[in-house]
């Protein structure tokens, strides 16, 4: 049965609707930044660049790096953002546009997210890289799907009894990144962690300007919380959302994070595009090996 117009919306060039991007104007390899600015500082190192444009918030760059065809695209802020950009991505390799059906065979992306995060532990000082081994999702976006395949029951229900989590809030859910990928990061150079990703930069991630907050203490509850040795390292706003609908969609991702704050510490990276820089280029030489 073919996906309705109104289900699945194309411009008048044939392009997904967000993104506004062609099947054959993206790798099966894609880098996410949020920063539609960071996009350039990833692509000035490729060989060459095939195309480029941008639509909103959505950049998008593919190109030539060491003989490997890669797409980079900008994401914007929030899981709502995520929302759009991995089910759109997914539509322009897994749906057939002209007969609007889905493909019988598979294609199954890799998702690197390049991101900026804050450290929630003293012992992660900033300028630190960090790889999210798991993503805890506290914002509710992916309650919207069928999640039942995809969470960690066990953790996730050891975390909400640590921090009282209350019932008015989106059930917390855990999900892995992908063990392939992942692979391809490990080093020295690099920690892991679990990354919590909330929906939103003030109130959800504690910070009070005029509104009061639901938890007041909440953060120090996540910043405590410890399962069998598993912390939770560092908080931002992206994370669980592409690790959750790659996994629903039967993609890999993994999430790399230049650690630019330390809130238990309240420093503050003296030279951060120094480390966002360093950390796209062991990006591009990790995934070229």
């Amino acid at each position: 049965m073919s996906i309705q117009k109104s289900e699945l919306i194309l411009n008048k060039d044939g392009g997904i609707y967000h993104l506004n991007l062609r099947p054959e104007q993206i790798s099966n390899t894609v880098i996410f930044v949020g920063d539609q600015d960071r996009v350039d500082q990833v692509t000035k190192h490729f060989d060459s660049i095939e195309f480029s444009i941008q639509k909103r918030e959505f950049k998008t760059t593919t190109g030539v790096y060491k003989n490997n065809r890669l797409t980079v695209i900008s994401t914007g802020i929030g899981p709502d953002n995520i929302d759009i950009v991995l089910n759109e991505l997914d539509a322009l390799v897994n749906i057939d546009f002209k007969t609007r059906n889905i493909k019988k065979e598979h294609t199954a992306l890799s998702i690197v997210r390049i991101g900026t995060s804050g450290s929630l532990q003293k012992d992660i000082s900033v300028d630190t890289f960090l790889m999210s081994d798991y993503a805890l999702d506290l914002n509710g976006m992916l309650q919207a799907y069928e999640i039942n395949s995809i969470g960690h029951p066990t953790i996730e229900k050891a975390f909400i009894n640590q921090t009282n989590w209350s019932e008015k809030k989106a059930a917390p859910l855990l999900i892995s990144s992908s063990s392939g990928l992942s692979k391809k990061f490990n080093s020295p150079k690099i920690k892991a962690g679990i990354t919590a990703t909330a929906g939103g930069f003030y109130g959800p991630q504690g910070r009070v300007l005029r509104l009061a907050l639901q938890d007041a203490h909440l953060n120090t509850k996540i910043d405590s919380f410890n399962y069998e040795g598993k912390r939770i390292t560092n908080l931002e706003m992206e994370t669980s959302a592409i690790y959750g609908l790659s996994k629903l969609l039967g993609h890999h991702a993994v999430s790399l994070n230049a650690i630019l704050a330390n809130r238990a510490n309240g420093t503050f990276s003296k030279n951060p595009t120094e480390v966002v820089e360093n950390l796209i280029v062991y990006t591009l030489e990790k995934l070229v090996e």
